[in-house]
């Protein structure tokens, strides 16, 4: 059985939204300041050598527009090799491979390809997952990059809706250029008191 892992960069008010090209948004490319090798070697770790990806149509199209063009380095090789399970209505196009889309059920979806041999599995971006993926139990790790910066607008990572839950934390690394990259272990759905 794999793990699958949900890895988001987020500010401190909890957006996740780093596009330009959706509703107007006006901060796109929000984290680029505070990137650093550091922080790059971080992330390389935290998606290992070998992965595969769960995500939904908005951002693999996003991706699949933007990691085939880069000039080759670690991540964009592994993530232009990863298995890509694409979240949509619409299973034609997916070009970036190897892609395969997850079908109509998310929920049963997932727990198929978690039962299967394989890699970890990644989540990034696809912030419509999250909420279904934490309240079936499905994600077993939740990796926060907190970036320093408050936005005030746009798509954040708990959206409205999203089941109460408790978190475990596994373990905090903070970096000089202020981000600091936490790890969670979902535990369940939060007792009412």
């Amino acid at each position: 059985m794999r793990n699958l892992k949900i890895i988001e960069h987020i500010t401190l008010d909890g957006v996740m939204q780093n596009s330009a090209d959706e509703n107007d948004f006006p901060y796109g490319d929000w984290n680029a300041p505070y990137r650093s090798p550091a922080g790059r070697d971080a992330m390389l770790a935290l998606h290992g050598e070998s992965f595969d990806l769960l995500i939904g149509r908005y951002t693999y199209d996003l991706w699949s527009g933007f990691w085939p063009k880069v000039p080759s380095n670690p991540m964009a090789d592994r993530l232009n090799a990863a298995k890509k399970y694409v979240v949509t209505h619409r299973p034609e196009g997916l070009d970036w491979g190897p892609a395969e889309a997850l079908g109509p059920d998310i929920v049963e979806g997932v727990r198929r390809i978690k039962s299967q041999d394989g890699p970890d599995l990644i989540l990034s971006g696809s912030s419509t997952l999250i909420s279904p993926l934490l309240e079936h139990g499905l994600a077993d790790e939740v990796v926060l990059v907190i970036n320093p910066v408050l936005l005030g607008t746009g798509k954040r990572f708990f959206a409205d809706g999203t089941p109460a839950q408790t978190l475990e934390l596994v373990s905090t690394t903070p970096f000089p250029t202020g981000i600091i990259l936490t790890t969670y272990k979902p535990v369940g759905p939060l007792k009412p008191a």
